[in-house]
């Protein structure tokens, strides 16, 4: 919001510099943006006189002139043509700096004449492009007055910031209003003299919309004469970075920033038929006044006459029905229109005018009649003509209401101490009027023209509740909402810098960690793969349903019934679906050797919420090449490698952890092995994806892959870790070969070596298979080390012996294993 300090001293009576205007706007909340004085630069600059314009005697197109500053006689050299004696002129003394051409002036001598100063024209001042010659001032300017206060451009340019919520302050007279309050002077009165009319006639109003505009009124004056208008209102409106454009449009843009209330007017003779009907658009095409076409649907409310639309209401005019130099009767338009339809029609046209951000932000409906009556005499001031009767539909809608403020709060809410009796007088300052007070509390009668304050809470905000009820806590809600209303206008007046700042309360010294466990889980497994070589990916959730069908169940519950595009209609039941396809497309484009991981949702109909969160990787084609190991096709080892590590990253014991062969059936049977953690939880899985996928889906082959049911690992138990158990005694190491049929699993020989002393082993691990040419068919070697570890003493030969033996019992129970 911007405003010169003239314009508002226009409403504002008031002594106080501008400093003090400044500092007081942004400590009750109109904070300051800048402020911008147009005569700092026209400062150096007086007005002349030029005694004598001679010809140079040494220069065909330079005058030797001698010019009375007022503070005595100069010699200037100057090129204009027009410099003539006699005349007033702008001077500018020796060190001024000239913003037109950027140079500061010095004292020297021009063809043999000494030029000690210079005659300025309006571009080298910086106010035009004017350059034809200098300035020329009415014969009756004061020699050696400060031009720009000649010329009235001293008047700095106050910007302030205005919240939404404070439709009020979107005009000079609603800051004033407020500065008024704060004790910067006093509030004029805004009382419009009623004109009374000289005729009936002119366009009627009908509205068939009332949910947009309640209430609208109208005026004719005819015998208007348009010009432009006249310096002072020019200077308003260019200052503030408006165009003057005609005296009738001046006076709607100049009441828009005044008062805050957007006017239009109609050129009566362009308009068709005597009536200006406000209804729905229907799909009508409008040609607004920045030059613009624009369709009105339903959802706007717009004004139309005999011939269709003329203006989208409350938002902008139609060209149409402008008015111009010719315009010799205007209709003039003051309407109340809906703010939450006006801000919808605003957007969805992609409109921003001065009269929409004032309309959707709320107006002060009962200053409707002042204000027309107050444009009426500005308009008759300025064009002349006659008025006549004020024409209207609809009402003035009710907006009286009352809000309570109990004194307690203000201490306990607001944080500050502030007596009763100054809380009171402050409202009153504001235009609240006292209804009823009391030792505890006060309620005032809200003003028209703050409509942000005690506003009614729409019943919509519960759906499904009962009517009466939704009544009733609307109406608490809106208690409160007011209260909370007055105690800020309260503080503000004070002084927004005068509330102690109080600290929130700290419930301890340490920072409550912002990721939970879960969260920090998941960053580990990302920081995990991704160090193993993998390049994470982000890929859609859904996919075609031909190709989910393949990675595992795609019911119907699953599929999309609005898919954004058709290859995309079903979610997928693994991440690995997606990753698949990036590599094949990858390969497509000559990378067929592929590492990639994804941490995402994959969708089962029997997962809680329908998904679980779960880490997938993929390698496809070749290892890394490297001088150290020769290169080589990735194979199921590979993932599972990737996924003990990865299990390792989030804290799952891998002793306790157990591979079987009931992997899903996209993957290679005998390649591939499912990861559980007891007999019911089920971690992962990991192998080689089926040669029979491999070759329907054209994908880069061999592609190992690996998932983890993020959501299955078990949380960190919260408990106090113990010092690390290092035993005293060295361990004992012996290794064994089982000869065991090729069928059988090495991990079952793995468990039943582990269990034939348990408090004694402590590790157990496969060192070696052979099923070369020394063993017999269908059989094969598995070499195992167990670690023994004592606590008590060292362990003799007999009792290494015998807990071997042990060991040799219960693998050969278990498994039915000879030792080799």
């Amino acid at each position: 919001m911007k405003f010169t300090l003239s314009w508002l001293k226009s409403h504002l009576q008031t002594d106080a510099s501008l400093d003090r205007i400044t500092d007081t706007l942004t400590q009750i909340g109109l904070e300051l943006e800048g402020v911008e004085n147009p005569g700092a630069a026209l400062a150096p600059f007086r007005v002349a006189h030029v005694i004598e314009a001679v010809q140079h005697p040494n220069a065909d197109r330079l005058r030797a002139c001698k010019v009375d500053t007022g503070d005595g006689i100069v010699s200037v050299v100057c090129g204009a043509p027009n410099a003539h004696t006699g005349m007033k002129a702008v001077f500018a003394s020796p060190g001024a700096f000239i913003p037109g051409t950027g140079i500061t002036l010095k004292v020297g001598e021009i063809r043999g004449v000494q030029s000690a100063g210079m005659l300025l024209s309006a571009r080298e001042m910086g106010l035009g492009d004017d350059h034809s010659g200098i300035i020329e001032l009415p014969a009756d300017a004061p020699v050696g007055t400060s031009y720009a206060a000649y010329a009235g451009l001293d008047d700095p340019v106050i910007e302030i910031g205005v919240t939404p919520n404070r439709g009020d302050c979107f005009s000079v007279r609603g800051v004033a209003r407020d500065l008024a309050a704060a004790g910067i002077g006093a509030l004029k009165p805004f009382a419009p003299a009623a004109i009374p009319p000289a005729f009936d006639g002119g366009p009627r109003w009908v509205i068939d919309f009332p949910e947009a505009c309640p209430w609208i009124i109208g005026r004719t004056i005819r015998g208007v004469k348009n010009s432009p208008s006249p310096k002072w209102l020019q200077d308003r409106l260019t200052f503030i970075g408006l165009r003057p454009i005609n005296a009738l449009v001046d006076v709607t843009n100049f009441f828009t920033f005044d008062l805050g209330r957007p006017l239009h007017v109609f050129d009566v003779g362009k308009l068709s038929g005597d009536t200006l009907t406000l209804r729905r658009g229907a799909g009508e095409t409008i040609r607004a006044l920045n030059g613009k076409d624009y369709v009105v649907d339903p959802e706007d409310c717009a004004i139309c006459d005999a011939a269709g639309v003329q203006s989208i209401a409350g938002v902008i005019g139609g060209e149409a029905t402008g008015c111009d130099d010719t315009t010799t009767a205007v209709f003039v338009e003051c309407a109340l229109f809906d703010p939450i339809r006006v801000a919808r029609t605003g957007r969805r046209h992609q409109i921003v005018s001065d009269a929409r951000q004032r309309f959707e932000r709320g107006l002060d409906p009962a200053l409707m009649p002042g204000a027309i009556q107050a444009a009426t005499a500005l308009i008759l001031e300025l064009c002349g003509g006659e008025a006549g009767t004020v024409t209207a539909a609809g009402g003035e809608p009710v907006w009286q209401r009352d809000a309570t403020m109990r004194f307690v709060r203000v201490k306990t809410f607001g944080g500050s101490d502030i007596p009763a009796d100054e809380a009171v007088a402050s409202l009153e300052h504001l235009g609240f009027d006292v209804r009823h007070r009391d030792a505890e509390q006060v309620t005032v009668a809200v003003p028209s023209w703050r409509n942000d304050i005690a506003a009614p809470i729409a019943l919509d905000q519960w759906p499904g509740l009962d009517p009466a009820r939704a009544a009733k806590a609307a109406e608490g809600c809106a208690a409160i909402e007011a209260e909370n209303d007055l105690i800020e206008e309260v503080l503000r007046l004070r002084g927004l810098d005068a509330v102690p700042p109080v600290s929130l309360p700290r419930e301890s010294p340490v920072p409550v960690a912002t990721l939970t466990p879960r969260q920090q889980r998941n960053a580990v497994a990302r920081r995990t793969l991704a160090a193993a070589g993998l390049i994470e990916c982000v890929t859609f959730s859904f996919m075609a349903r031909a190709d989910a069908e393949r990675f595992g169940d795609s019911p119907d519950a699953l599929r999309l019934s609005n898919p954004i595009a058709a290859d995309l209609d079903q979610l997928r039941p693994t991440p690995l679906a997606t990753l698949a396809l990036a590599a094949k497309r990858n390969a497509a484009r000559g990378y067929s050797d592929v590492a990639l991981f994804e941490v995402g949702p994959a969708f089962a109909t029997d997962a809680p919420d329908g998904q679980r969160l779960v880490a997938a990787g993929l390698r496809a084609g070749q290892t890394p090449r490297s001088w150290v190991v020769p290169q080589r096709p990735v194979d199921a080892m590979d993932a599972k490698a990737d996924l003990w590590a990865l299990l390792t990253a989030v804290g799952v014991p891998l002793e306790a952890v157990q591979v079987t062969t009931d992997a899903p059936s996209f993957l290679h049977p005998g390649r591939c092995g499912m990861v559980r953690q007891g007999p019911k939880t089920v971690l992962g899985y990991f192998g080689e994806i089926h040669p029979r996928l491999i070759a329907a889906l054209d994908l880069p082959g061999p592609m190992v892959v690996f998932e983890l049911n993020l959501d299955a690992v078990a949380d960190p138990k919260r408990r106090k870790k113990a010092a690390p158990d290092l035993p005293a005694f060295q361990p004992v190491r012996r290794d064994f070969a089982f000869v065991v049929d090729s069928a059988v699993a090495a991990d079952s020989v793995l468990r039943a070596a582990k269990g034939a002393e348990r408090t004694l082993i402590t590790a157990v691990a496969l060192f070696d298979v052979y099923a070369g040419d020394k063993m017999e068919a269908g059989q094969k070697s598995l070499g195992v080390e167990v670690t023994f570890q004592p606590r008590e003493r060292t362990l003799t030969d007999a009792e290494i012996e015998a807990a071997s033996q042990k060991v040799v019992a219960a693998v050969a129970k278990a498994t039915g294993a000879t030792l080799r």
